[in-house]
């Protein structure tokens, strides 16, 4: 166990994580020349075209120093806020952490939430100034920086980069000098922390584990205590580029199970594995189940892919078992699932796997949050609303609780103000405001979760020219005075644009809605009413001009009765249409929605 060092890497999006994992999977030569490519550990296309890590990776590597063979175990973490529960459980695993920042971006608000994390588990921290052979690299300035954040020495902080190799070899030395090896009783009975698990079409679910006590062996009788079920270790071993089985995996040392597991629910991140005949008395802490943050309805194009859809996100799930649906159907759009993800990358992200690999067209409705309703009759039980349509009767409503934040941003001092002036515009409470040195500022707010979801991403980066980083935490439920808001199309509600939000922002979202369907609803043979409403009252209206063939044309001269006559058989015919004529809503209107500030 001495000679076992498990570590993982923090940072940012885009700090150089994957291009570092690169440099010392090729310095250790777990990876030949041939296997290397760029961002070797990130194997989804999606990961290489957006630079992100979306699914967290580990891999073991054999390095000798000073005529002793080391086994370090890197495992690799997701870098988005989406992912944080993950990020939790691999950090449990390790004993140390490679503290990664850009030394031409400087520290971002991931860095510092992620940093936080690693510090309550006690692992011991290497900071690192990757990317230090950019000429825009400012390394003197932001080495002060992680000074001033972790405490440390200024010659603590290496000096890197991933894209040329420099410093690499330094690195490697401190990681066996400077993070401890794992504790833990050979001899105790098995507990082993699962931290990932991915899917494997040909043998089912491979969960990755890191043994904390006791050994776990092939062919052993093993339980999880989540779910209390028990199965048979039919393959265990440890994690290079390809798995590698072994007899045995002993205490500290990081491996993956396959015990012919078809469902991802049953293996849950963060569970414990034990021997079925010599079980441990408790589970590892920290151990959560993952909850949905933001719901979204996906429908299919076509009403008849329904099945195909369904038979789609059952296949990504087995990927991906954060992923959470239900059926349900609408009067606008069909039939089709009600989503739950960890966030809005996350949404975007299955909405892209679903083109990708399965080549689904979907349209998914405005995303919103779980809330907490609670009706006059029994103010104790709480009632979930996933939904607007789930929205309690408002005459029966007590009131309606929503899910707040804790927001870290941080940003340039010249942004300050637009910045806070969107917190504010998105309902957020200024708690605290720091200077961590002279030119960047981080903010803290509390704001509800309903703000973030809608478009306050993009607006955060646009205002302050991509420089500001956001990170949130939930910080619980805030009563809250919600109303239901639909939207009626000649007279027709459209339930898939009905929406729930905070009644001083009612007025103003339904006109700019009712202004964007003007835009994007085509004209038709009839006056088209677009309204806002809140139950009975109409709080916003536009009308799509009907179009109109000049009848008049044929009849010149005459007499003025003549002219009237005609327009009033095309008055008649007006109105029969506008009784029995259908808008149809294009696509198109759905997601612009999103996108109301454009």
């Amino acid at each position: 166990m001495k000679n076992i060092r498990n570590f993982c890497i923090i940072a940012h999006i885009d700090h150089g994580k994957s291009t570092l994992a690169d440099r010392l999977l090729e310095y250790t030569n777990t990876v030949t020349q041939r296997e290397l490519q760029s961002q070797t550990l990130d194997d989804m296309d999606l990961e290489k075209e957006r630079g992100i890590t979306i699914k967290s990776h580990a891999i073991q590597m054999d390095y000798e120093y000073k005529g002793e063979k080391y086994i370090l175990n890197l495992i690799d973490t997701p870098g988005h806020v989406d992912f944080s529960y993950e990020v939790s459980r691999s950090i449990a695993a390790c004993e140390g952490a490679l503290l990664i920042v850009d030394a031409a971006q400087s520290i971002q608000a991931q860095t510092i939430s992620n940093l936080y994390l690693a510090l309550e588990n006690d692992l011991e921290i290497i900071p690192i100034l990757n990317k230090i052979d950019l000429p825009s690299a400012n390394p003197e300035e932001v080495t002060d920086e992680i000074m001033g954040l972790l405490g440390c020495k200024y010659e603590d902080v290496l000096r890197v980069s991933g894209k040329t190799g420099e410093g690499v070899h330094d690195l490697l030395e401190q990681i066996v000098n400077r993070i401890p090896a794992p504790v833990g009783d050979p001899k105790a009975p098995l507990q082993a922390l699962i931290f990932d698990s991915v899917y494997n079409p040909f043998r089912g679910i491979e969960a990755y584990f890191k043994v904390v006590n006791g050994s776990i062996s092939k062919n052993e009788k093993i339980k999880f205590f989540a779910t209390g079920k028990e199965y048979g270790a039919d393959e265990v071993g440890t994690l290079k580029l390809k798995q590698v089985p072994k007899k045995t995996i002993e205490c500290g040392d990081v491996g993956y199970i396959i015990s012919g597991i078809k469902d991802a629910r049953e293996v849950k991140v963060g569970d414990t594995i034990t021997s079925f005949v010599n079980p441990a008395s408790a589970a590892i802490d920290g151990f959560e189940e993952v909850k949905p943050m933001v719901f979204a309805g996906i429908y299919p194009i076509e009403s008849e892919d329904f099945e195909e859809l369904r038979f789609s996100l059952e296949k990504l799930r087995l990927n991906d078992a954060s992923l959470v649906f239900e059926p349900e159907s609408s009067a606008a759009l069909g039939f089709g699932f009600r989503c739950g993800f960890l966030g809005m990358l996350h949404m975007e992200i299955v909405q892209e796997r679903l083109e990708r690999e399965f080549n689904m067209n979907v349209i998914t409705t405005v995303p919103n949050v779980s809330y907490h309703g609670y009706s006059k009759k029994d103010p104790e039980t709480t009632i979930l609303i996933n939904n607007p349509s789930e929205m309690i009767d408002p005459n029966l409503l007590d009131r309606v609780e929503e899910p707040y934040i804790k927001a870290s941003i941080i940003t340039k001092s010249d942004f300050v103000g637009a910045v806070m002036t969107l917190c504010i515009e998105k309902r957020g409470e200024i708690v605290n405001q720091s200077y961590l040195t002279a030119d960047r500022v981080e903010l803290t707010f509390n704001m509800p979760l309903a703000e973030v979801v809608f478009d306050f991403y993009d607006r955060l980066k646009s205002i302050s020219k991509g420089y500001a980083s956001f990170d949130y935490s939930p910080i619980g439920m805030r009563s809250s005075k919600l109303v239901k808001m639909d939207i009626l199309i000649n007279g027709d509600m459209v339930d898939a644009l009905s929406s729930l939000i905070h009644d001083s922002n009612a007025y103003y979202i339904g006109k700019k809605m009712c202004e964007k369907l003007r835009e994007l609803i085509p004209r038709q043979q009839f006056d088209i009413a677009v309204q806002a409403a809140l139950g009975a009252k109409v709080i916003a209206r536009e009308t799509i001009k009907a179009l109109r063939k000049d009848v008049t044309a044929k009849c010149y001269g005459g007499d003025i009765s003549r002219k009237r006559k005609l327009l009033e058989k095309q008055k008649e015919g007006k109105k029969k249409m506008k009784q029995i004529g259908r808008v149809e809503v294009p696509q198109s209107a759905f997601m612009a929605v999103l996108k109301l500030n454009d």
